[in-house]
């Protein structure tokens, strides 16, 4: 009894360790790697769900929920790509016109302007979006989330990741971003980043949406952090981004609606 007592600690042990050295291994490669100038190109999977948005819309009752999905039908699930290009020196991030579900023909319609271009030279960022049925050219500096970094590891399209939390308090979304150890470039899809590495995988509020990297191709850029072709639209900064932002929540909130049509999730 004694003796199969100490056989199991002393295995227990031993994977432990195997496994405390599997993690320190797969560090210490990320770290080396941490000198090279990664650059290449993303594409990512993003899926949407409309029943687990509205569960997120607390200012709404059960029954207004209930209607809207029994309106929507039982489909409420809806995908597309989207690409990113990075290297040390920026970024460019822009929905794809490649088709996520071949089946899907209800989603057409959401094609709207968004690309998101971060120069990381001069800490500034370009950005294009149709907000409520209008076109907006965002110029700003660099502002990024305030992360909790966490200590959770797990592979994303072959990188190896570590976790990170921000809780938007204006969208009510709870975000819980992975980051790749080996590309150790700050930027991420959607106007996510701010972290140490590449952001592969996001997941906002417990899966109403997730976006991750299905495709990770490290190569030289050419031409695709030129700027995109000029596009007519109201030139704004990032504080009055967010004061229409709020100005519609508050809105969508006193007349107990669901703030998310016309804006991107």
């Amino acid at each position: 009894m004694i003796n199969n007592r100490l056989t199991f600690e002393r295995d227990s042990r031993f994977q432990l360790s195997t496994g405390l050295m599997t993690m320190l291994f797969l560090v210490t490669m990320a770290v080396n790697l941490f000198a090279q100038k990664p650059e290449g190109y993303i594409r990512y999977l993003r899926t949407g769900n409309w029943a687990k948005q509205m569960a997120a819309v607390d200012y709404m009752s059960k029954q207004q929920r209930d209607r809207m999905m029994y309106m929507w039908g039982n489909r409420s699930e809806y995908k597309s790509f989207a690409n990113l290009w990075f290297s040390p020196s920026g970024s460019k991030y822009e929905d794809s016109e490649e088709k996520a579900d071949r089946d899907d023909e209800g989603y057409n319609w959401r094609k709207e302007e968004y690309t998101i271009m971060r120069n990381f030279e001069t800490q500034t960022v370009h950005e294009v979006e149709y907000i409520l049925g209008k076109t907006y050219i965002i110029d700003d500096s660099l502002h990024y989330p305030n992360w909790k970094i966490l200590n959770d590891m797990k592979e994303v399209a072959g990188h190896i990741c570590m976790n990170a939390f921000y809780e938007d308090t204006l969208k009510m979304q709870k975000i819980t971003a992975w980051y790749a150890l080996d590309l150790p470039v700050s930027t991420g899809p959607e106007r996510l980043g701010g972290l140490p590495g590449v952001i592969l995988e996001i997941d906002i509020n417990d899966g109403a949406m997730v976006i991750t990297a299905d495709k990770v191709e490290l190569k030289p850029l050419t031409t695709e952090l030129d700027l995109p072709k000029k596009v007519k639209g109201k030139k704004i900064n990032e504080s009055q981004y967010y004061g229409i932002l709020k100005k519609h929540f508050d809105e969508r909130r006193a007349a107990e609606e669901p703030p998310f049509w016309s804006i991107r999730y």
